[in-house]
């Protein structure tokens, strides 16, 4: 499966587009995370326990996108973007979507 953020896909060319493939993930934060992001306030730098988590919950949601266009027989994913918004106060949603294409 071949994924790209633009248009076409260099040296394919696309037969027909099968519409819009998408995944989400939803994930809150833990008190053992916010007590670290506590501390890193006081005294500075990354809190890596929230860039574990997002990347993570990223990395499902692109899963899942991908899961959705096999699912009706893509071959690649086209224009994909990823969006983040709040749930609820700690708790955070990630969806990518894309453009599902058979190619030629």
């Amino acid at each position: 499966m071949q994924i790209v953020n633009s248009e076409n896909i260099v040296g394919k060319e696309i037969a027909s587009s099968l519409g819009l493939v998408r995944g989400s993930a939803t994930r809150s934060r833990s008190i053992f995370s916010d007590f670290v992001a506590a501390l890193k306030n006081i005294i500075g730098g990354e809190v890596h326990e929230y860039t574990k988590l997002l990347a993570d919950t990223r990395e499902q949601a692109f899963s899942r996108m991908v899961k959705d266009a096999e699912a009706v027989g893509a071959d690649a994913i086209v224009n994909v973007r990823i969006t983040t918004s709040t749930i609820s106060q700690g708790t955070s949603e990630i969806l990518a979507y894309g453009t599902a294409v058979k190619l030629k």
